[in-house]
């Protein structure tokens, strides 16, 4: 069947994904991913879950826990499959064929991509425009940015007559005091995620905050029944322990502070992180550095797609984790 002429359109690079599939996955530990080592146990039984008939595709249920967890009106809320998913919505509800975005150059490509889906066009540098994206903390750097300057940020994207998209999907493993989830305007919309927070990226979930407006019209774009009842039941049963996110903040920290003090016996430089992964600079390009790490069964995240590519990601793990990345550094570069 001839398509005829069509727009081209590209993947995003992720973490998680071994270059090979034919490599033993099991004996691989993965560093190239960012999911919370220490996750607090989830009280649910998925073989109690409904699978016999259709979610609520107004997720009703779910959105209130969400809301009563962020004390916001669940019309504010939003849900999706991932925070991907979200991304792409946005996008087609809040941008139009030709718009301009302003993404900085090193974060998180599946803006750009989902931008560019939507037709709009991508200037790190562009002084008006439509939709502001930004990362706090930031993917690839760790860097947390305090709420001071996110509502900066905000302030200006409303003075102008934009819309800030704020990515905080890990800032629950950081400083969840710095997020912008009690502020409600119609200039802001807030992604999160828990599934990277509660080390279940199986399952696909993300959710988000807006204006009841904007949520409306997302919600209307949104593909029904995109969360699948496990991802639904298992959210609902999260949010009841979100509290305890606070003892794996307090885990990640103790060896995020581990592998950095190692990193320096190394003489390796890296990005200061308030989150649970570095931004390495080793001193060699990222690919070969890569293949190198994954013949000692580490996998860590070439971050040449974020136009880094003499930098790698790692995530903070475990301690006996976290020991074998620091030798097999030293024995590719030391």
């Amino acid at each position: 069947m001839k398509l005829g002429k069509r727009r081209q359109y590209r993947r995003a690079v992720h973490g998680g994904v071994l270059p090979d599939q034919s490599l033993p996955g099991e004996t691989i530990i993965d560093f190239s991913a960012s999911i919370n080592p220490f996750p607090p146990e989830v009280a649910w039984d998925p073989a109690s879950v409904p699978v016999h008939r259709y979610p609520d595709n107004r997720y009703s249920a779910l959105k209130a826990v969400i809301a009563e967890t962020f004390h916001r009106d669940p019309a504010e809320v939003t849900v999706g499959n991932g925070s991907a998913e979200l991304m792409r919505v946005f996008c087609q509800v809040a941008l139009s064929p030709g718009d301009c975005v302003r993404i900085d150059r090193s974060t998180f490509e599946e803006y750009a991509v989902s931008a560019e889906i939507a037709g709009a066009i991508v200037d790190e540098h562009a002084k008006n425009p439509v939709v502001r994206f930004l990362c706090n903390p930031n993917n690839p750097t760790g860097m947390l940015a305090p709420k001071s300057t996110m509502l900066d940020h905000l302030d200006h994207c409303s003075s102008a007559g934009a819309t800030l998209f704020l990515d905080e999907a890990f800032i629950d493993l950081a400083a969840p005091d710095q997020s912008l989830v009690d502020q409600q305007s119609p200039d802001l919309f807030l992604l999160r995620s828990l599934t990277k927070a509660f080390s279940v990226p199986g399952l696909r979930f993300g959710y988000g905050f807006g204006d009841p407006e904007l949520i409306e019209a997302m919600e209307a774009v949104r593909p029904p029944w995109s969360i699948n009842a496990y991802a639904e039941q298992f959210a609902i049963a999260a949010f009841g322990s979100y509290d305890l996110l606070a003892v794996s903040r307090k885990a990640i920290a103790r060896e995020r502070e581990f592998l950095c003090s190692g990193l320096d016996d190394l003489g390796i430089a890296y990005c200061p992180s308030s989150v649970n992964y570095l931004l390495l600079d080793p001193g060699v390009p990222a690919p070969g550095l890569t293949r190198s790490l994954l013949a000692h069964g580490i996998l860590v995240r070439d971050c040449t797609s974020f136009h880094l590519p003499d930098s790698v990601r790692i995530a903070v793990l475990t301690r006996d984790e976290n020991i074998r990345l620091l030798a097999a550094l030293n024995a590719c570069l030391v």
